[in-house]
């Protein structure tokens, strides 16, 4: 009985951590060979933020750390120059 059991949960977990249909994830930065995040860009700055003006996590941007930080400087320096908004209304 218990090696029936194995074989069968063995199986589902083969089958539900298949990722061969998944296209890998990275950070949108690091695949486009960017290096820096220019503050001027606000085109670029705006999908890094949310419908209220927030500032995305990197969880659903999926850009990695280094990059997550420089986009929040940049963020912050848009907004102090006006080219972005603190708040949507």
């Amino acid at each position: 009985m218990t090696k029936f059991f194995h074989l069968i949960f063995n199986n589902t977990m083969e089958k539900n951590n298949s990722t061969n249909n998944q296209k890998p994830k990275g950070c949108y930065f690091c695949e486009n060979g960017l290096n820096e995040v220019e503050w001027k860009d606000a085109q670029l700055l705006r999908k890094f933020l949310s419908s209220y003006a927030k500032i995305l996590p990197k969880r659903r941007t999926k850009v990695c750390s280094k990059h997550q930080r420089k986009i929040a400087t940049a963020v912050k320096r848009a907004r102090i120059m006006a080219i972005l908004p603190f708040v949507n209304k």
